[in-house]
């Protein structure tokens, strides 16, 4: 895909997490990589229903600079941080997603209930990552930790991030990992 058409596909993929209702207003970001070095992500504190391809921000991962005169989200680090740290994925999402953001505030990891859930999470636990101030090194390298081993993890009082191959993967484990919050949520209740 040319780097127009990565655009489109990120611009989308933001009008996508308001219409699910995985973000609320400017909160939230999305990215995919261009290649071993260049990712394309969501600018910062922009409306997502009114954005258009030509506003997202070609970014290197490595240096952080940006192209053009919008900044990129203000989780750049993150995501910058992730694709270093797991290469092999394609596409990032953080998200303040309902029941994923419950538990993050709750800041307890998740034990994944559904088998068809842990196989499309990529494992049985879904880390919560300690509580840091968001756009810190300290919370960047902790969410990275975090999501080593499986495809999403949660960010302390922050909502969550997901990662896959590609857009369409990511998208199905933030919904499969609401699902799996809900559960785990229910789950607590059962005990109380």
């Amino acid at each position: 895909m040319d780097l127009q058409e990565l655009k489109t596909k990120v611009c989308d993929a933001g009008k996508m997490l308001l219409k699910e209702g995985l973000v609320a207003r400017t909160w939230g970001n999305v990215s995919i990589k261009v290649n071993d070095t260049q990712m394309v992500i969501t600018p910062s504190g922009r409306k997502y229903d009114e954005l258009t391809p030509n506003e997202m921000v070609l970014v290197d991962i490595y240096t952080l600079k940006y192209e053009g005169n919008l900044k990129p989200s203000s989780e750049l680090k993150l995501h910058c941080q992730i694709y270093k740290t797991k290469p092999e994925i394609g596409a990032v999402i953080h998200t303040h997603q309902m029941f994923g953001s419950i538990v993050a505030a709750a800041q307890v990891d998740v034990q994944v209930l559904d088998e068809n859930h842990q196989n499309i999470l990529g494992g049985k636990v879904i880390k919560a990552a300690p509580y840091a101030l968001p756009n810190t090194k300290k919370i960047t390298m902790a969410t990275a930790k975090a999501i080593e081993n499986s495809n999403a993890a949660l960010m302390s009082n922050h909502g969550v991030v997901c990662i896959g191959k590609d857009l369409e993967h990511v998208f199905d484990v933030a919904r499969t990992l609401e699902k799996a919050c809900e559960l785990f949520i229910e789950s607590k209740k059962a005990i109380v």
